[in-house]
């Protein structure tokens, strides 16, 4: 009988070759377009922990949709820049600085929207008041309800809103409903939900479903974290809040009694068609339906403020959103204040916050004491020290709020609201909505909010941030370098 011998030789001999092999592989496949911070990341996941790191850069290495969402996106923003380019969006505002028409041009050229003049924008401030008044304005639809929002969840503090969207169907008001797969499958009501969406008979589907039995997959970390609201092309909400309950409904968060705080806003005027091309171009992605043939336009609304909306996401070759703060940030001339609740800047954005407060600008960033999500907050604590050495000014919003909301205004005369965060997941990864406001109405009662929040926020020291102990130090590093692995 003929016994067969494994050299062990042999066997070391292959994982050294497969080893190697991997090694320069990844040199070759893992910087190409991609920022050197998040290459490096891969790169060091790849050499310390090859097969962990291997495996993780095969199921969320691509940054990017998939081919067919990738031209369904392209072809829309082609059309909706095509069809928009001779069309009146209201009269703007004289005596614009030359670098917010350049910053408007900027944002045109990367798939934004034109900037649209004569229009109206509140802010709405309180949690509860958010949702009673898009109940409100939903109650006054003629003709169609669009609703998208990352998190869309039927509960007590949701109940007036879904009541409106019930009477709505009952008048024969179309109501489609837009919501993230990913974010939404985990949550207690979802179930709930759903059979209440069908129950009153709106349109509905999920964004960036992650369901390969079906036949619809991509990289499963990707979201779409739009916040947005169109009733009859007349009236318009966007921002930061979800429509679920304060707590969100999870039992961690009621055990620590944490409860977000956020901010919508009420937008009328020729704007609100840009607001509600975005729902349509997300609309057409998840149903290959165009709602319309044509751009909706309406009439002057009750203000003259100019706004223009900036969609961003990995639908888009550019980072449009990083490149509008940034701009923003290098164009201030005397004040920036950032709100934030998820503040992890990639080096362009630091570089010009440091380079603000080198100016002379006065620069304040808010953030939550306390974190909801444990990578990105330590993530975040990491550029403390580099941000308060700058001279920035941080304000902790106090525990047990997650301060959520999204701003920054530049000066007195512009801001910017939305839904996307400072950080290298809203910058490359997130589907987000952005609305450039100049007016120094709307800056005035952003400053009312944000007096709101220092109130109720202590000032971080650099001489308390000094006093951290090593442990948190290296944990905030290493978050750091895992919040680069896009």
């Amino acid at each position: 009988m003929i016994s067969i011998t494994f050299d062990p030789t042999w066997w070391l001999v292959l994982v050294f070759v497969t080893d190697l092999i991997i090694r320069i592989a990844a040199i070759i496949i893992v910087p190409r377009n991609r920022r050197p911070t998040a290459a490096m990341a891969w790169l060091l996941a790849i050499y310390f922990i090859p097969i962990v790191g291997v495996f993780l850069f095969l199921l969320i290495g691509n940054p990017r949709l998939p081919r067919k969402r990738r031209r369904k996106q392209e072809r829309i923003n082609q059309y909706i820049h095509d069809t928009s380019e001779s069309l009146d969006f209201g009269t703007l505002r004289p005596h614009a600085p030359a670098w917010f028409t350049g910053l408007v041009n900027l944002n045109r050229n990367l798939g934004a929207m034109p900037l649209a003049g004569d229009n109206a924008a509140h802010i709405i401030g309180g949690y509860q008041d958010s949702l009673d008044a898009m109940a409100d304005a939903i109650r006054e639809a003629e003709l169609y309800v669009h609703v998208e929002f990352y998190i869309f969840q039927s509960d007590a503090a949701t109940d007036n809103l879904f009541r409106a969207l019930e009477e709505a169907c009952e008048r024969g008001i179309t109501v489609r409903v837009l919501l993230d797969h990913w974010a939404n499958r985990g949550k207690p009501t979802y179930k709930k939900t759903l059979k209440r969406l069908d129950a009153m008979g709106a349109q509905w589907h999920l964004m960036l479903p992650v369901q390969p039995l079906k036949g619809k997959y991509q990289r499963p970390d990707l979201r779409n974290h739009r916040k947005l609201l169109v009733i009859d092309n007349k009236v318009a909400f966007t921002g930061s809040q979800n429509v679920t309950d304060s707590t969100y409904n999870l039992r961690k968060n009621i055990r620590r009694g944490l409860h977000w705080v956020d901010l919508m806003v009420r937008i009328e005027g020729p704007v609100v068609a840009s607001v509600n091309a975005v729902f349509r171009s997300d609309w057409y992605s998840e149903t290959d339906e165009v709602l319309d043939d044509e751009i909706e336009l309406m009439e002057a609304g009750p203000g003259d403020l100019d706004c223009q909306i900036i969609p961003s996401g990995p639908g888009f070759e550019f980072q449009n959103n990083l490149k509008l703060f940034a701009g923003l940030l290098f164009a201030a001339q005397r004040k920036i204040i950032i709100v934030s609740p998820y503040f992890v800047p990639d080096e362009a954005l630091l570089l010009a916050i440091t380079t603000a407060c080198q100016r002379g600008i006065h620069v304040e960033l808010f953030v939550s004491e306390e974190g909801d999500q444990a990578l990105v907050y330590h993530a975040q604590r990491s550029y403390y020290e580099a941000l308060l050495r700058a001279g920035v000014k941080i304000w902790m919003y106090q525990r047990p709020f997650i301060l959520h909301s999204k701003s920054m205004t530049i000066d007195d005369e512009v801001a910017i609201v939305g839904s996307s965060n400072m950080d290298m997941r809203s910058f490359g990864l997130n589907m987000e909505i952005s609305m450039l406001v100049r007016g120094e109405e709307f800056v005035r009662e952003m400053r009312a909010i944000e007096d709101g929040y220092r109130s109720l926020s202590r000032e971080l020291t650099l001489a308390e941030w000094e006093q951290q102990p090593l442990r948190s130090t290296v944990l905030d590093n290493l978050a750091r370098l895992t919040s680069a692995l896009q």
